[in-house]
């Protein structure tokens, strides 16, 4: 029972983020890039003024995986970077923060694109 509550924590949160990004691509005009962007920059403003750590704590995945975490991992980067390097952690958190991720997404791109071969449809 204690594994099921942050499970289901986390498939609700998820859920309801998903959820209000498939209402802006139903009910608005937004294309899926710029629902996408907004996404991130929210997850930054949010994750820059500390609510969204909240979220994440509440969460788990349900708030940290979806590109509202991935905002927020970019604020928390420039944060800690300032903290350490000052000015010129403004420039170099983000990059620094999310660097794993970028790398592991650059990486399993490449290997899907080596192992399998797309067709046009």
């Amino acid at each position: 029972m204690d594994l099921f509550i942050p499970l289901l924590r986390a498939f609700v949160v998820g859920g309801i983020l998903c959820g209000i990004g498939q209402l802006l691509i139903d009910f608005t005009k937004l294309t899926p890039a710029r629902i996408l962007t907004g996404y991130v920059v929210t997850g930054v403003i949010l994750g820059g003024i500390g609510v969204y750590q909240k979220l994440v704590d509440f969460a788990g995945a349900g708030a940290s995986v979806p590109l509202l975490g991935f905002g927020n991992l970019l604020a928390k980067g420039v944060r800690e970077a300032v903290a350490e390097q000052g000015m010129l952690g403004i420039l170099t958190g983000g990059f620094t923060a999310c660097a794993g991720g970028i790398a592991a997404a650059v990486v399993l791109s490449l290997l899907s694109a080596v192992l399998w071969k797309s067709k046009i449809k």
